[in-house]
């Protein structure tokens, strides 16, 4: 076999005396390399791992305070006060040193103190600059003399460069809220939902809870905070994550798509070569800390702790929990094509593959035409379907043989990549061209995507790709920062041919992808199939609908004098009452990452405020004036509430926490029961663009991201993911599920329509000239 010929490095003859060993030139000079290069990877990473372990100062600002405090000694001052004398009297085998060594090694000593104590005090002196959140709570656009002065000192002692998680230290730790202003926040989030009777009883329970149990659980979870770097992240990890048994298709994972309007090669290999290099590219960034820390206003660091976590990670089902499995370098990818399962090496002579290498093994698996073993083609079906049939299915027949070894070949990935054989993405001619392609990347065929990997990168054989991705790990924010900077290095920097394959040099001389080995006996099989149908009726439930919205965006809104996230809020709230005649609990995602470790916090949309609102609209009697007026209100009071989530006081973490801990004391609480039972029949989310500022849309209005999506969250209610994509577009992923009688996301999607429209309508009707112009003039098309 040409793999088995390729795969031998050394070649041997058996003589008497023993082996006669002839090692082959060109694997030598391979290993070499590769050796090389580990130890080159080995002192980088080391490097970045002073550099941010000392920063916000610098392992040369060390011998420059040496040099100061050496200085010292020849001007007879004492700058230690008597420390260093105590050092020279007291230092080992003080008896075999001169006076003055003993004079250096001590002020050397000192010096080394002295400048650990001033990195210790700029550290405690960013993180409490970084505790004050006023800046965020100030008008758009406008910022008070104490801000500028803030932000000046933020700058002044976050250093220089800093690398991917120089702040990391520096960031404050998530506050914990008292039980009373949760309590508070938590009654006027629900008065808008319940009626007056059972507003009441929710009101009873939290006051019988406020002065019976939440003292004595409040001080446990305070104790938490001051000995976790965060107080949440670890419990919503493993309790909303990991613990849950049902699948993780559909209910957990989400999706990512790539470009709208472009494609740059209908190549399907030559694409997925591109793309898999710029990962790579992003990977040994990551590794390294080379990457610059994400930052507010250009400033504020955000916590990175998540971005570890991208590569080299896979979800292992387990029969109570799962876990999440994160590796250091792996060197190979999984490939799944036509039901079979394919190894890839990813480094050949130390180095990564190149675009044109990648291009030419993933062309070889497209072009193989041998059969799928027996179970092969629907064994990814386990992973999208419930954790504990998986987590037998593993143990019995994947933990031993070549089973395990190609199962450990799977997790071990960098990723998974699946090369699919029909065609997706957005076309302006077919209104059903997103459905298809979030569906797709959402379930595929329910068997060909790893859903327990960190993420599936999914190629298409016209050129397309996007990514399905695990949630457990990280947020889609985290997923997206990394996407937006492979499209861009992918468009912009690696490029194709006139023909549009990889640029550079066909290097045929690569070993050939291996197939993975299975021997899957007959009574997996039948668990794959029901794994299978299970996770099949699943996706054949999601009803979806994606759709552009192109009348106005961004900067539209922005005339408005409003937020753009509170203007599609209360669009949301006015379309979800048309739809279903009804308010409901309205949940919207807000990142907590200006705090360590931080993940997400809940914005409950649906306020008294906007309920008004909706309803002013719904009634003609009232003025559009007056409807201003109240859209106004809503609005300023959901920017007041996602601020408040993003700097710690929000509601749900602190409730969710709670209720962890009166579980671990085994304190029965109706009311945090009846808190976390509650539904959210509207879960939005809006996904964050250009995060990395790569791309420049006005100059390439066509190089736009269509966003991602996830599936319904109640069997009865709406999933809406939303973007927001530079002045002129929000695009909307709207998901539920067929079996409900009262969903329908086309539908709920021309009500959204619908309510931007006359929203929008308040303004030229109540006479705002400028947005009048802005109409007129058709600058926002």
């Amino acid at each position: 076999m040409a793999e088995a010929h390729q795969a031998v490095g050394f070649q041997f003859t058996v003589h008497p005396k023993g082996l006669d060993l002839k090692p082959s030139q060109e694997v030598i000079t391979n290993i070499f390399q590769a050796g090389l290069t580990a130890l080159k990877k080995r002192a980088i990473v080391f490097k970045n791992g002073v550099l941010a372990g000392v920063y916000p100062a610098s392992p040369s600002s060390w011998l420059i305070v040496v040099i100061v405090v050496m200085s010292s000694l020849y001007t007879g001052l004492d700058p230690s006060l008597g420390v260093m004398r105590a050092i020279q009297e007291n230092m080992p085998l003080r008896g075999y040193l001169s006076v003055q060594t003993r004079a250096v090694l001590s002020s050397v000593a000192f010096a080394s103190a002295l400048w650990l104590f001033l990195i210790y005090l700029l550290r405690y002196t960013l993180k409490a600059l970084l505790s004050y959140h006023g800046w965020i709570f100030e008008c758009h656009g406008k910022m008070s003399a104490s801000t500028k002065v803030w932000l000046s000192l933020v700058k002044m002692f976050s250093g220089r460069r800093p690398l991917l998680y120089s702040f990391q230290a520096s960031l404050p730790r998530l506050p914990v809220p008292t039980v009373e202003d949760t309590i508070r926040r938590y009654l006027e989030s629900v008065r808008p939902v319940l009626s007056d009777e059972r507003y009441k009883q929710m009101e009873m329970l939290a006051n019988d809870f406020k002065e019976s149990k939440a003292a004595q659980l409040q001080r446990y979870l305070i104790l938490k905070s001051w000995l976790a770097n965060n107080y949440v992240s670890d419990w919503w990890e493993e309790y909303i994550y990991l613990r849950g048994r049902g699948p993780l298709m559909v209910n957990s994972n989400f999706y990512i798509m790539d470009l709208l309007y472009v494609t740059p090669t209908h190549r399907q290999a030559a694409r997925a070569g591109n793309v898999v290099h710029a990962m790579l590219q992003y990977r040994r960034k990551l590794e390294r800390g080379e990457l610059a820390p994400m930052r507010a206003l250009g400033t504020v660091p955000m916590c990175s702790a998540q971005m570890e976590r991208i590569f080299n990670t896979t979800r292992i089902p387990g029969l109570e929990t799962d876990y999440v499995q994160h590796l250091s370098d792996r060197k190979h990818v999984v490939v799944y094509h036509k039901g079979r399962f394919f190894k890839v090496w990813l480094y050949t002579g130390g180095r990564h593959l190149l675009p044109s290498e990648l291009e030419t093994q993933f062309s070889r698996i497209l072009n193989d035409t041998s059969e799928p073993q027996a179970g092969e083609v629907k064994l990814a079906a386990l992973t999208a379907g419930n954790r504990v049939p998986w987590a037998q299915a593993r143990m019995r027949y994947f933990s031993q043989g070549v089973n395990k070894a190609s199962l450990d070949a799977v997790e071990t990935a960098a990723f998974f990549l699946a090369l699919d054989d029909e065609p997706q993405g957005y076309d302006a001619g077919n209104s059903n061209s997103l459905d298809a392609y979030a569906k797709s990347l959402l379930h595929g065929k329910c068997y060909d995507r790893w859903f327990d990997k960190s993420f599936t990168l999914i190629s298409y054989p016209n050129g397309k790709m996007g990514i399905n991705a695990e949630h457990s790990w990280a947020d889609a924010p985290i997923v997206g920062h990394m996407w937006e900077y492979v499209v861009a290095t992918d468009c912009f920097h690696l490029g194709y041919t006139e023909e549009g394959h990889c640029k550079g040099d066909v290097n045929k001389g690569l070993p050939q992808p291996a197939r993975l080995q299975w021997l899957i006996p007959k009574e997996c099989q039948n668990l794959i199939e029901t794994s299978y149908l299970s996770a099949k009726k699943i996706a054949d439930d999601v009803d979806f609908h994606g759709y552009l919205f192109s009348t106005f965006g961004k900067g539209l809104i922005k005339t408005c004098r409003t937020s753009p996230d509170a203007f599609i809020q209360l669009a949301l709230q006015l379309a979800q009452f048309r739809d279903q005649g009804e308010f409901c609990l309205t949940y919207e995602s807000s990142m907590t990452r200006m705090f360590r470790e931080g993940r997400t916090e809940t914005v409950r949309s649906c306020t008294s405020e906007a309920v008004a609102f909706v309803r002013a609209m719904e009634d003609r009697q009232v003025t559009n004036t007056q409807r201003l007026a109240l859209f106004r209100a809503a609005a300023n009071k959901h920017q007041n509430m996602y601020r408040l989530a993003m700097t710690g006081s929000g509601i749900d973490r602190h409730l969710f926490c709670l209720y962890i801990i009166s579980k671990y004391k085994g304190v029965e609480s109706p009311f945090l029961e009846q808190v976390l039972s509650e539904p959210w029949k509207l879960s939005t989310s809006q996904t964050p663009q250009q995060q990395l500022n790569l791309v420049d849309i006005n100059k390439f209005p066509k190089y736009v991201g269509a966003g991602g999506g996830f599936g319904p969250v109640a069997d009865d209610g709406y999933g809406v993911s939303y973007i927001i994509v530079g002045e002129n577009l929000i695009t909307f992923h709207i998901s539920s599920k067929f079996s409900s009688p009262d969903t329908d996301s086309y539908r709920f999607g021309q009500h959204i329509d619908k309510a931007m429209m006359d929203i929008q309508t308040l303004f030229q009707a109540t006479n705002d000239k400028k947005l009048t112009v802005e109409l007129n003039g058709k600058k926002h098309m």
